[in-house]
């Protein structure tokens, strides 16, 4: 935890000496991506995207654009607005029950489902990593940190937004 403060600290993410509440999210921040980081580097990269999030900038790559262009993919996005919008806060097992109902109503696996997941709620197209990085969202959204993190709902509503 102490390595997600310093990094969290280093970008201007959180006060110097930060709220006891955040204690408890830095943790889980480290024990989810952690794992998923050989450094120093990649860690705050996966933070970076739990801490900034721009809809519109995010559908201007080129990697979006060949995502959305996928058969299915607005499909996707569609009922993933709607399970997030009408649930509550995603965590682990909510993820599972929500990546479920996309599998069985959409009939699609593997990067049709989850690119269009990931690209919408991380903002970026990656592998399993992003979806620890999904989990820590609501979470931090309702912590007081120096930048505000925008949960999931914020999120699905602002790419749904920006798509056309």
């Amino acid at each position: 935890g102490e390595d997600v403060a310093a990094i969290l600290r280093d970008q201007g993410w959180l006060q110097a000496a930060f709220q006891p509440e955040c204690h408890a999210w830095l943790t889980t921040a480290a024990a989810l991506l952690g794992p998923q980081a050989p450094d120093r580097a990649t860690l705050a990269d996966l933070l970076r995207l739990i801490f900034h999030y721009d809809a519109r900038a995010i559908l201007q790559s080129e990697e979006s654009h060949a995502v959305m262009a996928r058969d299915g993919a607005r499909d996707v996005i569609r009922l993933l607005a709607n399970l997030v919008l009408d649930g509550p806060d995603i965590d682990s097992d909510r993820f599972k029950e929500i990546v479920t109902t996309l599998k069985a109503a959409l009939n699609c696996r593997g990067r049709e489902l989850f690119y269009p997941i990931r690209l919408s709620l991380a903002g970026r197209v990656g592998e399993g990593e992003l979806d620890r990085v999904i989990l820590l969202l609501d979470s931090a959204a309702v912590l007081p940190f120096r930048t505000p993190v925008k949960g999931t709902r914020r999120r699905v509503l602002e790419f749904c937004s920006a798509l056309d």
